[in-house]
């Protein structure tokens, strides 16, 4: 017998939900590495597996038997274990459990571990002989079945195991060998299972090697980046044939791989005058409950086609056939909506959102939207927008949710912000301001870009503040993994409009946060808040400036984002300033500079020097004494602090950035010449308070001591 044999599980079941599916593929790598190492079986590369009717794992070179097990054990305290020398049943336990003799167990002097405190411990030796893996496999396959995580799962029949779905056929085979096991009632075999309707019959394994193979011959692609790969070249060869491309969304690749053991795609079509819709409306029809691939020319000029992934190449014009018909009465009720929704004026929806209550101590959406009016306004003001433009931003801030009591969108919740902007262009608004009521929701999620223009990012901004700010205001923070207002998402929104924004748009540079926040707490007047905006304003810089960390982080690293954002809250008053200072900082980490390590250095002393010497600046004429250093001290600081008082421009940052370089090197030769806490020099404490204050000119720009 080999020393190695390839390993196959495989569960078949009714068919499973996609997401079950992408789950169970993900979790059953690290499920089996765990379960194999606790029998210390050893294995190569795992390969999860999975169509919504079958999980499959495969295992490469699994060994034929366990290995040997000879390990010390540390059991109970000496004096538990021993009483006037002799055995306790403390100790008659260890040594049963360890299958052993009492007289081979010793005591030893043990240091301190976590949960157990230094002393003088029985350790025992246990050993084991490794037992055939064969032997093994039917309770270790057993757990794994046990252990595959769902978001829901069932019991079915008389039974009590808890599954995903229910229980089909099982199969477990170590080469050729078949492991027999139970689970939710059903025994395990060789027999597995076809395409349902394709190739139904069912069919000997004859061994775990070849297990992809056997199956793609049946129809039933288990490999899911295989099925994805050959959906996907399906698609784009319907989509060219239908004279077009297809929809690219993510969220229709994945769930349509996950649908299917076998993708076959089927071109439908629809009446040509439903194209009167907008494009956004029809994807919304499609995507739904169908999970339909649109057939586009451009985001916004649809073709009459849509594309559908199905399980089967049986009858694919009966399958169309009713496919056209789900589709056609979709489309005629979303059609009613929009004709329906376009009789009503843009002002009269406006006056309804004082039906939907955005929280209930913070008042309707009626009311949010005239407190995001006048904070847009004042957005306007601190970017020193056109006169004009501030005219958009207010208008499209008006109207920025009227589309909540649409009709469509309350259909398609997913439509909100598109439909305000299909009504707002039926109704003559200009298209700078319709472009807003869609865009002002981005970004939507990490991959979305933010609102592309002046007016949908203020309307943006302005938006997530007052969430932000209002939330904070009363007690709503979010709690661990609690965040039922998404204030992490509206945070980090509003920190990369402001930080992309600025990259284009140098006025975003100069926006302060804890200023803005400020001016969306002034905008609850006359609502029971209970923070004060004080409060509100250090609750949010705090949250906020978590959020940035891992935005800078990203964007340099974490050890750069860590020295940058040592001040704290204070660091995301002006985010924009905070990654160009970021993204200067980790050019010269990146470049290795020389100084870098004397900066690291200095800065380590200076914080030394900062935690018992208040920071305060002295000239030169303070000095009586004349130590032949402090002149030069004097002068490094003043222009230290010159140079970083204005941090507004990476011109200015990489000018500080520079002269860091000259005053760490400078005050590290310093530092070996000068006794710089002298306490026979009457000098001492001012000395040391000066550069208290050149630690805090250096921490300005970054803690360099966190770059270690």
């Amino acid at each position: 017998m080999p020393d190695t044999l390839p390993l196959l599980l495989e569960i078949g079941v009714e068919e499973l939900p996609a997401s079950f599916v992408d789950a169970a593929i993900s979790a059953l790598p690290e499920l089996a590495k765990k379960k194999f190492a606790e029998v210390r079986l050893h294995h190569g590369a795992l390969h999860a597996l999975g169509t919504p009717r079958r999980l499959a794992l495969v295992i490469d070179d699994l060994v034929t038997a366990q290995s040997d097990l000879d390990e010390l054990v540390v059991g109970p305290p000496e004096a538990a274990a021993f009483r006037d020398g002799n055995p306790t049943k403390a100790a008659e336990a260890f040594a049963a459990k360890l299958a052993t003799q009492v007289s081979l167990l010793q005591v030893v002097d043990q240091p301190a571990t976590p949960g157990k405190k230094a002393g003088r411990y029985v350790v025992g030796r246990r050993t084991q002989k490794g037992r055939p893996t064969v032997d093994l496999l039917g309770q270790v396959l057993t757990d794994i079945c046990a252990s595959i995580p769902f978001r829901k799962s069932m019991r079915w029949g008389y039974g009590e195991t808890p599954f995903g779905r229910p229980v089909q056929w099982l199969v477990g085979l170590l080469g050729q060998t078949p492991i027999a096991f139970t689970f939710a009632g059903v025994t395990s075999g060789c027999i597995s299972r076809g395409h349902r309707f394709l190739t139904p019959e069912p069919f000997d394994l004859a061994g775990a090697h070849g297990y992809v193979d056997t199956l793609r011959a049946r129809h039933v692609l288990v490999d899911r980046d295989e099925r994805q790969q050959v959906m996907m070249q399906r698609v784009v060869a319907a989509a060219e044939a239908a004279g077009g491309t297809f929809d690219p969304d993510p969220m229709l690749v994945d769930e349509n791989t996950s649908l299917v053991e076998e993708p076959h795609v089927v071109t439908g079509s629809f009446d040509p005058a439903f194209l009167e819709l907008p494009a956004a409306v029809i994807r919304a029809v499609a995507r739904g409950h169908q999970r339909y691939f649109c057939v586009q020319k451009s985001d916004d000029e649809l073709l009459p086609h849509y594309l559908a992934v199905v399980n089967t190449a049986l009858r694919p014009d009966l399958i169309t056939k009713g496919n056209d018909r789900v589709m056609r009465a979709r489309l005629a009720d979303a059609r009613f909506f929009f004709e329906e929704d376009k009789k009503v004026p843009l002002e009269a929806r406006v006056e309804k959102l004082a039906g939907i209550v955005f929280h209930n101590r913070l008042g309707s959406v009626r009311e949010k939207v005239d407190r995001l009016v006048k904070l847009a306004v004042l957005l306007a003001k601190e970017l020193d927008v056109s006169l004009e433009m501030r005219a958009a931003i207010q208008r499209a801030a008006h109207l920025c949710k009227f589309d909540l009591v649409s009709l469509m969108v309350g259909e398609f919740p997913e439509l909100q912000g598109h439909m305000g902007r299909a009504y707002a262009k039926h109704a003559g608004e200009a298209d700078i301001v319709a472009d807003a009521l869609r865009d002002h929701y981005r970004p939507v999620g990490a991959s979305d870009s933010i609102a592309p223009g002046e007016v949908s990012a203020v309307v943006a901004l302005a938006d997530r503040l007052d969430t932000l700010t209002g939330c904070f205001a009363v007690g709503l923070s979010p709690t661990g993994a609690a965040d039922p207002y998404a204030l992490r998402r509206a945070c980090i929104a509003a920190l990369r409009t402001i930080l992309e924004a600025a990259e284009t748009r140098p006025a975003y540079a100069r926006l302060n946060l804890s200023t803005l926040v400020e001016l969306a707490y002034a905008g609850y007047v006359g609502k029971k808040l209970d923070l004060s905006s004080q409060d509100t304003v250090a609750k949010v810089m705090e949250f906020a400036v978590e959020r940035l960390r891992g935005l800078v982080a990203t964007a340099t690293s974490g050890t750069v984002a860590d020295a940058i954002l040592a001040s704290g809250p204070r660091a995301a008053e002006k985010p924009a300033l905070t990654m160009v200072r970021a993204r200067a900082l980790q050019a010269v980490v990146d470049g290795r500079q020389p100084w870098l390590e004397k900066a690291k250095l200095v800065a380590k002393r200076l914080g030394g020097i900062s935690k018992q010497s208040p920071p305060v600046f002295h000239p030169r004429d303070a000095f009586s004494h004349g130590k032949k250093d402090d002149g030069a001290i004097v002068r490094l600081v003043e222009d230290a602090d010159e140079r970083t008082q204005d941090l507004s421009s990476i011109t200015a940052v990489r000018t500080a950035l520079e002269y860091t370089s000259v005053l760490a090197t400078r005050l590290d030769e310093i530092f070996l010449s000068t006794l710089i806490n002298d306490p026979a020099d009457p000098d001492t404490s001012k000395r040391l308070e000066l550069l208290s204050y050149g630690a805090q000119c250096m921490l300005r720009i970054a803690d360099f001591s966190r770059l270690s």
